[in-house]
């Protein structure tokens, strides 16, 4: 097997270590669709890492040995979520890449799903940083290092999202809108996306909406997601929204919106899908509009 593919996937015996349940089982759940089976390019049938690990997220399964589904270190099967956000934090101040890499893979790789890497560790430790730069503790440019850090260490996961990809997936397509400069809301909904089995076209920050509106006559997805977390000119932003919403309205296409700059009073007065104030909730309603095969329950695969 080639050295890429070591990484990437695992054997049957491997699965079932790594997930609790005996190798029959693992069998059953491939035969059910559950874990879909590759063929690799050295032309062995094995289950994607990914794939796993993925299950694993769910939540409904015991866990054995997650070594093997860690592609940097072994770990285990619970990790401390505030502990985690906390020597992020750390490590982003101090512009240590390395372990900002190696605390968001290891939170990852512990079976954590990214909608709550997203919620309760990355977003908590990005929001100090930006805290601590509007009162002057830090300098923007530290901010500015933060971000991208954290961005590279969020790019390292895109391949594991990516392989586990359906063929015929629907596309949701997003950014955050004109003025509004942060990066990281829009990606981390991208990437919640992808591990919920979308086509997930990230249009990044500071997108004008009528180049937003383009894009659905264009790609056709079947959802939009907008981060705002700056609004400018709360007026001029309800009248270009408005407008792109009717776009999106007319396609058929849902349009999720969350970011800390819809206030109340904002949100109350222009139409949109869903809204959440957080990464979960918008995988909750990606699953519902594209659900993926559910998890066995008490360790057996449900009966066709």
């Amino acid at each position: 097997m080639q050295a890429d593919e070591k990484t990437l996937y695992l054997s049957t015996p491997q699965a079932a270590a790594a997930l609790g349940v005996s190798v029959s089982t693992v069998k059953r759940w491939v035969d059910a669709g559950i874990l879909p089976a590759h063929r690799t390019a050295g032309g062995h049938r094995k289950l994607l890492r990914a794939e796993v690990l993925a299950l694993v997220r769910q939540g409904h399964l015991p866990r054995g040995d997650l070594t093997a589904l860690s592609s940097v270190s072994a770990t285990t099967p619970t990790v401390d979520l505030e502990a985690a956000r906390d020597e992020l934090l750390k490590a982003l101040l101090d512009g240590r890449g390395a372990e900002v890499n190696a605390v968001i893979r290891r939170v990852y790789d512990s079976g954590v799903a990214i909608e709550t890497l997203a919620d309760r560790v990355i977003a908590p430790a990005m929001a100090r940083i930006g805290h601590d730069w509007e009162i002057g503790t830090i300098e923007v440019w530290q901010e500015h290092r933060g971000t991208d850090l954290c961005a590279a260490a969020l790019y390292g996961l895109k391949h594991d999202l990516e392989a586990r990809a359906e063929k015929n997936r629907p596309v949701a397509v997003g950014a955050a809108p004109e003025g509004d400069p942060y990066l990281l809301p829009t990606l981390l909904a991208q990437y919640v996306l992808l591990d919920a089995g979308w086509e997930a076209v990230n249009l990044g920050p500071n997108t004008p909406l009528k180049s937003l509106a383009e894009a659905i006559r264009e790609l056709r997805p079947r959802l939009i997601w907008l981060s705002v977390s700056f609004v400018a000119e709360e007026s001029s932003f309800r009248e270009t929204y408005n407008a792109f919403y009717r776009t999106a309205e007319h396609h058929g296409v849902a349009v999720a919106l969350g970011g800390r700059a819809l206030k109340d009073a904002l949100r109350s007065t222009i139409p949109y899908t869903t809204y959440g104030d957080g990464l979960e909730h918008l995988a909750a309603f990606a699953r519902t509009l594209h659900p993926r095969p559910k998890p066995p329950r008490r360790g057996r695969p449900p009966t066709p």
